[in-house]
C-alpha cells in the first residue's frame, strides 16, 4: 500500500521534455522489473523464514506462551515500515535496502503464526490465489489508461475504515465477532485488490520524476514495499476467508 511521499521532480522529466523514446521505455521496464524483483524476493524470504520458524517449534514456543518477545515480533514489522516511510529521505540506498530485507525477515517471524493456525493446503491455496489475482491486477494497473488517483483516495479511506472496524470487532460478542471477521476479510480482499492496481500505476508514473537521479534506487525499494504490503494483506484476508483451521 502506498504510504510514502513522491520524490520531487528535480531531474529531467522524460515524460514532459519530448516524445517518449526507446531509451525511456527501456528504462521504465528495467525500473519496474527491479521493483517486482525486490517485492518477489521479499515475499519469498518472508515465506522461508515463517516456515522455518514454525517448523522448528520456535514459533509455538514464543507465541503460545507468556512473554514479551511475541509482542516484539508482532510489532517489529510496523516499526520497520514507519522507519522506512519517514526516514527514506535521510537514508542511503544500502541502508534502505538493508531495512527492506530486515522488514521481510521480521514479517516472516510474525507470519509464522499462520502455520500454527491453518493447514498447509489452505496456506498454499491462498498463496496461489493471491499470486494469480495480484498478477492480473498489477497488469491492469500498468496497462490501463484510466487515471486511478481518485480511486486510490477512496481505497485509502476504506482502509482507514477497515482498521477502525477491526478494532471495534475486538469488543464484540464471539458470534458477532466471527461475522464481523468474515465481513472485514471480504472487504479487505477487495480493498487490497484495488490498491494493487493503484500502487502499480503510481509506481509506473513516478518513474518519470526519478529516472537517472539518486532517488531512483530508493524509489524502487519503497515501491516494492508498497506492492509487498498489498500482496501480503490480500493473502491474509483470503486465508481468513477460505482457510481451514488446524483445530
Amino acid at each position: 500500500m502506498a504510504n510514502w511521499s513522491d520524490p520531487r521532480p528535480n531531474a529531467a522529466n522524460f515524460a514532459t521534455t519530448g516524445a517518449r523514446t526507446e531509451t525511456y521505455d527501456a528504462g521504465l521496464r528495467a525500473y519496474m522489473l527491479s521493483v517486482y524483483n525486490y517485492m518477489t524476493s521479499g515475499i519469498l524470504l518472508t515465506g522461508v523464514v515463517a516456515m522455518l520458524f514454525a517448523s522448528t517449534g520456535y514459533a509455538e514456543a514464543v507465541f503460545l506462551n507468556p512473554g514479551i518477545l511475541k509482542y516484539v515480533i508482532m510489532f517489529a514489522p510496523l516499526g520497520f515500515v514507519f522507519a522506512m516511510s519517514f526516514g527514506q529521505g535521510r537514508m542511503s540506498f544500502p541502508t534502505l535496502q538493508a531495512m527492506f530485507w530486515g522488514f521481510a525477515i521480521a514479517m516472516g517471524l510474525s507470519l509464522s503464526t499462520v502455520f500454527l493456525q491453518y493447514t498447509g493446503t489452505s496456506i498454499a491455496g491462498a498463496f496461489f490465489a493471491t499470486a494469480s489475482g495480484f498478477a492480473a491486477l498489477s497488469l491492469y494497473g500498468y496497462t490501463t489508461k484510466r487515471d486511478l488517483s481518485a480511486f486510490g483516495t477512496f481505497l485509502i479511506m476504506g482502509l482507514v475504515g477497515l482498521i477502525v472496524a477491526s478494532v471495534v470487532s475486538i469488543f464484540l460478542a464471539p458470534e458477532a465477532q466471527r461475522m464481523m471477521t468474515l465481513i472485514i476479510s471480504a472487504v479487505g480482499v477487495l480493498l487490497f485488490a484495488g490498491l494493487t492496481a493503484y500502487d502499480t500505476q503510481r509506481t509506473k508514473s513516478i518513474y518519470a520524476h526519478v529516472a537517472g537521479t539518486a532517488d531512483e534506487g530508493r524509489t524502487v525499494i519503497m515501491s516494492a514495499l508498497s506492492l509487498y504490503l498489498d500482496f501480503i494483506n490480500m493473502f491474509l484476508f483470503i486465508l481468513r476467508l477460505f482457510g481451514s483451521s488446524r483445530n
